[in-house]
């Protein structure tokens, strides 16, 4: 039986090597492609590590564990934040993956961890500062640290997966296309039954009194199978979404120029004149009573032209207004929380997230360096 599982994930781990490289040479979404090829590459890897792991003989190990200092092959940090790019990039195929974005794939390091824990134990054995007989206390840990980084790994793709969702409800009557709509809610609920069995078997995988009796009697097929069916499932389906053409929703008619210029001018008038923005509770609500714009023209406006969401549009405001208040004299007493709130900012915790996805700092740097250039 274990031959045949073996055999299943091999093919899966092909498939995906195939589909993969057909998805970084099409042309059509050519972002969303990337990314999904990106996806597909980091999971054929783990389940070609698995396969490896059942079927290679006991005395072939250490080749293995060398290849894999090399090359480590279970890399899953990453699949999170792709993930939720890849969706927003099939609803908006304006999106490009910006540098401002590279903090999402930091945590790749956990990934990293056992690796450079073998390359550093390697240079310090042979510098002679530590001996041979530790190597024990290396797998020791190497092994734990293997047993609890799925917990982040699982952490991450849930997280991901709800940002995906949450983009996915704001897009949904902006892309006519329905198509594209449906595949990214099929893609996040594939992942996220696989994170449910995921999480099911990471319970009792951490758990050491469950631990070990667990990879006797179930191994990780439980968790490998399922993860090769999603492989087929997102080569396949991905290929042929990446064919379709992407069209905006209208009302019979695409929105004209006059009408987005119009708009645009509106909110801005709105965020810089009026200064709704420092109103910590404003929805869209007010701002189509203060405008008389339908909601579709300003969505369609705000997620196809200037490419934000409405949180997004009016928290930069905010974010320009903290970082005006703060360039202003006698502000050395006040903290940066209670700035914030002045500039619109209902918690702590939102304005530090929002703060430094755009800025691509923390507001204590922020002020560090303004004080500094003082």
């Amino acid at each position: 039986m274990n031959e045949f599982l073996n055999i299943i994930i091999l093919l899966g781990t092909m498939q995906g090597a195939i589909m993969a490289t057909l998805l970084f040479r099409r042309k059509n979404n050519k972002q969303a492609s990337i990314l999904l090829a990106w996806i597909i590459v980091l999971i054929s890897m783990a389940c070609f590590n698995i396969y490896l792991m059942e079927t290679i003989e006991a005395n072939h190990y250490r080749i293995l564990n060398f290849l894999e200092t090399i090359i480590p092959m279970v890399v899953i940090m990453p699949i999170g934040p792709l993930s939720y790019f890849y969706v927003k990039s099939v609803l908006d195929p304006n999106f490009t993956l910006q540098k401002k974005y590279r903090l999402h794939f930091y945590s790749i390091i956990l990934d990293f961890v056992p690796t450079l824990a073998i390359l550093l134990f390697i240079i310090v054995g042979f510098l002679g500062l530590i001996q041979v007989k530790h190597n024990a206390v290396l797998n020791d840990f190497i092994d734990t640290y293997n047993m609890y980084i799925d917990i982040p790994r699982w952490f991450s793709l849930v997280v991901y997966l709800w940002f995906a969702l949450k983009l996915i409800i704001i897009h949904r009557n902006t892309v006519k296309n329905k198509a594209f709509v449906n595949w990214a809610l099929y893609f996040v609920i594939g992942f996220a039954i696989f994170s449910v069995i995921w999480f099911l078997h990471l319970i009792f995988y951490i758990i050491p009194s469950f631990s070990n009796p667990l990879l006797r009697t179930v191994g990780w097929y439980p968790i490998y199978i399922p993860l090769t069916i999603l492989l087929y499932w997102l080569g396949i389906n991905g290929y042929i979404i990446s064919f379709k053409v992407y069209k905006t929703a209208s009302k019979g008619q695409e929105i004209t120029e006059e009408t987005i210029q119009k708009t645009i001018s509106s909110l801005e008038r709105l965020m810089k004149e009026e200064k709704l923005f420092l109103n910590p509770s404003l929805k869209l609500s007010d701002v189509i009573k203060q405008t008389n714009i339908p909601q579709k023209t300003i969505s369609t406006v705000l997620n196809q032209h200037l490419h934000k969401s409405f949180n997004e549009y009016v928290n930069a405001y905010r974010v320009e207004e903290f970082k005006s208040r703060l360039l202003q004299e006698n502000v050395e007493n006040f903290t940066i929380t209670g700035i914030a709130l002045e500039c619109g900012f209902n918690s702590q915790a939102t304005f530090q997230r929002v703060f430094k996805a755009i800025t691509n700092q923390s507001p204590s740097e922020f002020r560090k360096a303004h004080e500094k250039n003082k």
